[in-house]
């Protein structure tokens, strides 16, 4: 049975009942907006006096190292992450099967924790290097030794290593989405299978590199434990200094709205990038058969793919549950602190889940409802306002952060004539950071859930007499559930392993399993932080299981089935988990 639209007056009613929900995403929006309204303003109350100093001594070093590592994280990740995604789509060999999950792993392992394990591996007394004197006959390391991991090359190698699977998540979609029919036809015309793979599949393939490429980037960019621990002085760790070090808030504040400029240039050219590949076919397509290797040729596919993950999963986290037995045996048990920074970080977690998800819901559901209205636009810059938090570094989300956050607790302590810091002096100042960086991950979650809801239920509710509130609490949330879960558990792990904001933002006496890791690498103290950091790593193994599930579901669609790439890309690849973040 087809329903009938609802009538204009139904519309009108529906959009006057939820004025609420429109001031929520106004308010919404207008708190990302926020910190960087704050960052400017800092920027502009500080002179240009330090220029001089920074201009001979900071900038060109940090913009430099910062420049180099971009494009050589950018290489590595593009190279590991399309040859990955090509080899798993293309061929067929035994372990192919583990191997298409088992590629993702290295999501599980946050920037700075690969660092923190491989500083200790690749010591010149570490257990690696030993080894290799060990073989080649030398006994001490003035007699040999390899090259020091504390440099660029080394911060590029292990970046690459654990952002690559941004590149493999979306191009693998890309390539499963093309149709065998157009690389049989380059075939016929007298391509090679490299030719073909040259001319037509990574063509084809450029938009969903296009979206890992930035996502690496990003997150290369929000990186500071890594390139500290690296000794790497980029543009995040020169704001950092600037303004714990030397104290100087305005001298930071101009160097992160720089820093600004450069993450919204990325995100420039990502959609730029996208928007100007566009590929679709107007029939069901035949998607591309695997070839089916054997003998060598399949032992070196195999070789070949687990590589990435040895290196950028296996290695590390082998360590960490190395050093962390070895840690339990010294000690016995597991230090008081340890466990405070643990009850520490669940507690922001779950605080920053439950607001977050609320939020993107409310975002996502405005966004929704106002399509049938006059406003469209309206709601929907909201929702997209709301996404930016992700393109935002921890470090310059939390100093734009000190201005609002320092207004608010004014206005509250006149309100109720009592002094104090509600919010920067409280764990509530980091579920604000939090909420507003990962709101992207809700929102893209609940959308790609809305999606997939006709609208026709929504008619019949209308029809019913439910108004905008009784439609979400009766149609919609019973519907949401799995996205609403997915979400919340995506954003409570990305939550436990942010360091930036946390390092910056965080109460006196205040630490999480992050910031515990920090300390310790600083200190030296290895096997302590080694638990800290497997905590960490265990907890990020949760969304990479969900995300491997969800491709996998997808990996082999039925020919009869199989939807178009411009039917399915909107829904399978820039609505789940990271991509959505940039859409």
């Amino acid at each position: 049975m087809a329903f009938a639209a609802p009538s204009s007056s139904a519309l009108q009613r529906l959009r006057l009942t939820s004025w609420p929900a429109r001031l929520g995403s106004a308010l919404i929006a207008m708190a990302v907006l926020a910190p960087v309204l704050g960052l400017v303003w800092h920027a502009l109350q500080s002179d240009t006096a330090h220029w001089s100093h920074l201009l001979a001594n900071v900038l060109p070093v940090t913009a430099r190292n910062t420049l180099y590592l971009l494009l050589g994280v950018g290489l590595v990740v593009s190279v590991i992450g399309t040859a990955s995604a090509w080899l798993v789509t293309a061929y067929d060999f035994p372990g192919r099967g583990i191997l298409v999950w088992a590629l993702l792993l290295p999501l599980a392992i946050p920037s700075y924790v690969i660092a923190f394990a491989y500083l200790d591996l690749l010591h010149p007394l570490g257990p690696v290097q030993s080894l290799v004197r060990d073989i080649l006959g030398y006994s001490s390391p003035r007699e040999f030794r390899l090259p020091d991991i504390r440099s660029l090359p080394g911060a590029i190698a292990l970046l690459g290593l654990v952002l690559y699977p941004y590149v493999y998540l979306s191009t693998r979609f890309m390539f499963q989405s093309q149709a065998a029919s157009l690389l049989e036809a380059a075939r016929t015309l007298g391509c090679s299978a490299m030719g073909s793979f040259w001319r037509v599949a990574l063509p084809m393939a450029r938009p969903g590199i296009a979206v890992g490429l930035a996502l690496a980037l990003l997150e290369t960019l929000n990186d500071i434990g890594a390139s500290e621990f690296l000794g790497v002085r980029t543009m995040t760790v020169a704001v950092y200094n600037t303004w714990i070090t030397r104290s100087d808030l305005g001298a930071a504040a101009q160097l992160a709205l720089c820093m600004l400029v450069l993450v919204m240039a990325l995100v420039w050219l990502e959609r730029r990038a996208r928007q100007s590949q566009r590929f679709g076919v107007t029939q069901r397509m035949r998607p591309m058969q695997a070839k089916r290797l054997t003998g060598w040729q399949a032992g070196l596919a195999l070789l070949l793919g687990s590589l990435p993950v040895l290196l950028g999963f296996v290695a590390p986290a082998a360590y960490l549950v190395s050093a962390t037995i070895k840690r339990l045996d010294q000690a016995g048990h597991i230090s008081s602190a340890l466990w405070s920074s643990l009850g520490h970080t669940l507690l922001l977690a779950a605080l920053a889940t439950l607001v977050t998800v609320l939020c993107g819901l409310l975002l996502a559901w405005q966004a929704r409802l106002n399509m049938h209205g006059q406003r469209p636009r309206w709601a929907l810059a909201c929702a997209r306002i709301g996404s930016l938090g992700y393109a935002i570094p921890g470090t310059i989300l939390a100093i734009g952060l000190l201005t609002p956050m320092a207004l608010f607790d004014q206005g509250l302590s006149w309100l109720l004539q009592t002094p104090s810091l509600w919010l920067m002096g409280s764990m509530a100042a980091l579920v604000l950071a939090y909420s507003l960086r990962f709101m992207a991950i809700s929102i893209g979650g609940v959308e790609a859930g809305l999606t997939r809801i006709p609208p026709s239920l929504e008619q019949a509710s209308r029809l019913l007499g439910h108004n905008a509130t009784g439609t979400l609490v009766r149609v919609h949330l019973p519907l949401l559930k799995p996205a609403l879960a997915a979400s919340a558990l995506l954003v409570f792990v990305d939550t436990m392993k942010e360091l930036p904001a946390t390092l910056l933002l965080r109460p006196l006496n205040i630490e999480t399993l992050a910031t515990r890791l920090y300390a310790e690498a600083a200190r030296g103290t290895y096997e302590e932080g080694a638990i800290a950091a497997l905590a960490i790593v265990l907890a990020g193994l949760l969304p990479v299981v969900l995300l491997a599930r969800t491709r996998l579901d997808i990996a082999s669609p039925p020919a009869a089935q199989a939807a178009s790439p411009s039917e399915t890309s909107t829904s399978t690849l820039y609505n789940t988990h990271e991509p959505s973040h940039i859409s």
